[in-house]
């Protein structure tokens, strides 16, 4: 059983030391910060809204370049951004199937809390779909996981067993809640964005 139990724990840390490297740390002014998620090898990087405030944001790779970033699109109704940065074949991470969680299933999130660069934490997950009607933005859909998350983690990924990208982590509703926005609504978020910046980039070209 010790064995078992060392090679799983050997696992879980391999796995996490994958997706950290499309982790970012994302600096907004003294307005604090959070992390993030690169989604595109060409500089494409997903955080929450509420981690970019400000005009001068800030992305730190996992290399530690840092580097300027752009704000594409920032939607706060679902709490996502996306980010731009001059960079290229950067580490994307895998995309999952928020809609095939069960409860129960193995998740872990990464971020920097209180400045604990590439922090982890890992717990299962407790349901799917729109919160109690006394959680906070219950209209929304969320993947809700019994796992702690601190100042620092907003924005950073919650992966499944595989390290796939399911959820992008946004608040705690209780000492051992956290809730995530699933990685089906971000896709959408992001074609809707992407869709609008190139449409302005046309018309600023004419």
């Amino acid at each position: 059983m010790a064995i078992q139990l060392e090679r799983v724990s050997d696992d879980m840390a391999g796995l996490v030391e994958t997706v950290r490297r499309s982790l970012v740390s994302i600096r907004n002014g003294r307005h604090g910060a959070g992390a993030g998620s690169i989604w595109h090898a060409d500089g494409l990087v997903l955080t929450n809204a509420h981690v970019v405030v400000g005009r001068s944001v800030r992305v730190t790779l996992a290399d530690g370049r840092e580097l300027a970033a752009r704000v594409l699109a920032r939607e706060p109704d679902l709490d996502l951004a996306a980010l731009a940065v001059e960079a290229g074949d950067l580490p994307a991470i895998e995309l999952g199937d928020s809609r095939q969680l069960r409860p129960g299933q193995l998740v872990m999130a990464l971020g920097h809390p209180w400045g604990v660069e590439g922090s982890a934490s890992a717990g299962a997950v407790i349901g799917m779909g729109p919160a109690p009607a006394n959680f906070p933005a219950s209209h929304r859909e969320w993947v809700v996981a019994g796992l702690r998350l601190r100042p620092g983690n907003s924005g950073g990924p919650l992966f499944d067993a595989r390290g796939r990208l399911i959820g992008i982590n946004s608040m705690m509703t209780g000492p051992e809640v956290a809730m995530a926005v699933p990685v089906h609504v971000a896709k959408d978020f992001l074609q809707r964005a992407l869709h609008a910046y190139l449409g302005d980039q046309k018309g600023q070209a004419v």
